[in-house]
């Protein structure tokens, strides 16, 4: 199955999630924009609409779409519009990007149950949409953490 999420920088997003058992495989590119196949230097402008995203494919039987959101939620900040730590702009923006109803349900259910916990001052901004084509980033990207040893 497939799984895509938004949550800043996609080199550290990719790397919580080859960490997780369950992971058969994980890709940084870009979602949710205008352009079609952007490259990395026309994302960064800020113009074209895409987060940098981490398209996940994982087994249900080794781990639940519930706790996929679990590493999402857990790893970056959802109350930062446009913004995960130093970086700044609409591509690094906090998104759930469902790829059917289900995951939909799910991810909403899910936004609706941390927002009521009170764990953060500030409301929730991440998006919930539906998935549109996925570009896979260019292959410096893939893996950046593992092949510069900070994973």
């Amino acid at each position: 199955m497939k799984a895509t999420f938004g949550a800043g920088c996609f080199w550290h997003v990719e790397d919580l999630f080859n960490k997780t058992k369950g992971i058969k495989s994980t890709h940084v590119g870009y979602i949710g924009g205008q352009l079609p196949n952007p490259t990395y230097e026309e994302v960064c402008t800020d113009q074209t609409g895409h987060a940098e995203a981490v398209e996940v494919e994982f087994d249900p039987d080794e781990i639940s779409y519930e706790d996929l959101l679990d590493v999402f939620w857990n790893n970056h900040n959802p109350t930062t519009l446009n913004r995960q730590g130093p970086d700044v702009g609409h591509q690094y923006r906090s998104a759930i990007f469902v790829h059917d109803e289900e995951q939909k349900k799910i991810a909403e259910k899910s936004k609706q149950d941390l927002e009521k916990s009170g764990r953060f001052e500030n409301p929730i901004v991440t998006e919930i949409v539906p998935a549109p084509t996925f570009y896979k980033a260019e292959e410096y990207h893939q893996k950046y953490f593992k092949k510069h040893g900070f994973s």
